[in-house]
């Protein structure tokens, strides 16, 4: 084969994978619900696999099982799938339109302030970042030292997002206007409400139970907090926030699912609208305007 054929072959093969970015990117976007089009933009810039280790990539079929990819080909990252990170603990990049719909949903933008709790590798933090962006930073907690290292060399290039080794639960977070939280919660600890700025917005894995994984929509409205469920979640559990000793009253499905307010326990007791209540917070059935402060 000639180098002019090479050449040519390489150039096809670019343009290829160039066509399939740009159509997962359009899904992605599709699947955010969000008219915006720098969301389109936003995902297509962010390549996934520099954010993973060289390929071929184990991709998640089961809880437990992985199949690998025939090649290194990028091509199949572009896909809806979850890759592994490390799958002897189940710890994976997530499923893309799940955090399509999250992104849609908490609707970063240019000059917010995001705190994102469980940067991974850190390729949905490219993506806030991105959003975010001019004027805006991401700050992206990660307990596992390994994984954190990791994304501080991945987002390099994002200037505006940086990477904090260590415990969400314990550290101070800062003034927020997104709270993406991407490991699994008994009850959001009332430190991260109260980062929230006015109109701010905290997007949860809600895990009151084992057999209940329900993502959560938090607003801070000038009543107090929103609640909004919008669709089932699984993740590993958040380190700090997860333990069901914290629990005075757990909620049952239909329950959970009612859950419309946020209030901590210190500024009102719970009434009898309580659907589940906590040491530090309580969830309600009852609606809050949604008017913003």
């Amino acid at each position: 084969m000639s180098k002019a054929t090479q050449r040519s072959g390489a150039v096809a093969a670019a343009a290829r994978l160039d066509e399939i970015r740009g159509f997962f990117a359009r899904l992605m976007a599709a699947t955010a619900e969000s008219d915006d089009p720098r969301f389109e933009r936003a995902f297509a810039s962010v390549k996934r696999e520099a954010f993973l280790s060289p390929g071929p990539w184990q991709i998640q079929v089961t809880r437990d099982k992985y199949v690998a990819t025939p090649s290194d080909d990028p091509a199949y990252l572009c896909q809806n799938v979850v890759v592994a990170h490390d799958p002897t603990r189940r710890i994976n990049n997530g499923e893309p339109f799940l955090h399509a719909r999250w992104i849609g949903a908490v609707a970063p933008q240019p000059g917010e302030t995001v705190c994102q709790i469980g940067a991974g590798t850190g390729y949905y933090t490219a993506m806030l970042a991105a959003l975010v962006a001019p004027g805006g930073t991401v700050t992206a907690f990660e307990i596992d030292d390994v994984l954190a290292d990791t994304a501080r060399r991945n987002l390099a290039p994002f200037k505006n997002a940086a990477v904090v080794s260590g415990d969400a639960t314990r550290l101070p977070l800062p003034r927020s206007d997104v709270i993406y939280v991407n490991a699994g919660v008994v009850a959001p600890p009332a430190a991260w409400l109260q980062a929230l700025n006015p109109q701010g917005r905290i997007i949860l894995p809600w895990r009151p139970a084992d057999d209940i994984a329900l993502t959560l929509l938090i607003r801070r409205v000038a009543a107090g907090f929103t609640v909004q469920p919008i669709g089932q979640s699984w993740f590993i559990p958040c380190v700090g926030a997860s333990d069901l000793a914290i629990c005075r009253r757990p909620p049952s499905h239909s329950e959970a699912a009612a859950a419309r307010s946020l209030w901590l326990v210190r500024e009102r007791a719970p009434d009898a609208d309580a659907v589940a209540i906590y040491d530090e917070v309580w969830f309600s059935a009852t609606e809050l305007a949604a008017d913003f402060s």
